[in-house]
């Protein structure tokens, strides 16, 4: 149980820096479609400033589109554990894609505005699509490692 624990709290850690970071460099991207310049330091900055204050409403969707995702992913590798890596991928991915659209479909907003495009959104199911995998990675058993 305390192997699942950190290795979910990695997952998460992992898909919002990921996500948060992607959310930064959409952002920019929209203001470069404006005609402005943006340095290379500048979107460091940017990727730091969201990663460092996206906490208080992006991590605790993070958190539950995982908490959602991943153990339906558990659900089918009891029934096709050949499927281990795949499914955890998939779910992660599934589940950072989802969370906006459902947001979009209940609240009629996209509280993410880089997923207003088919990139942004992609990007947000990569985030966690490594956050999946890096759950399965780190909750395998000792000799599958």
């Amino acid at each position: 149980m305390i192997k699942t624990t950190y290795s979910f709290v990695g997952a998460v850690l992992a898909a919002y820096i990921l996500g948060a970071i992607f959310v930064s460099q959409g952002n920019i991207a929209s203001v470069i479609a404006l005609g402005f310049e943006v340095s290379g330091g500048q979107r460091i900055d940017a990727a730091l400033h969201d990663i460092l204050h996206m906490t208080d409403i992006y991590l605790p969707l993070v958190t539950a589109s995982l908490l959602l995702g991943l153990p339906v992913a558990f659900a089918v590798i009891r029934k096709k554990p050949h499927l281990r890596t795949l499914s955890y991928v998939l779910a992660g991915f599934v589940a950072l894609i989802a969370m906006p659209v459902i947001m979009k479909l209940v609240l009629g907003l996209s509280g993410i505005a880089p997923t207003r495009t088919i990139v942004g959104l992609l990007a947000q199911g990569l985030a966690g699509g490594a956050g999946g995998y890096l759950f399965c990675r780190l909750s395998a058993p000792a000799e599958a490692r």
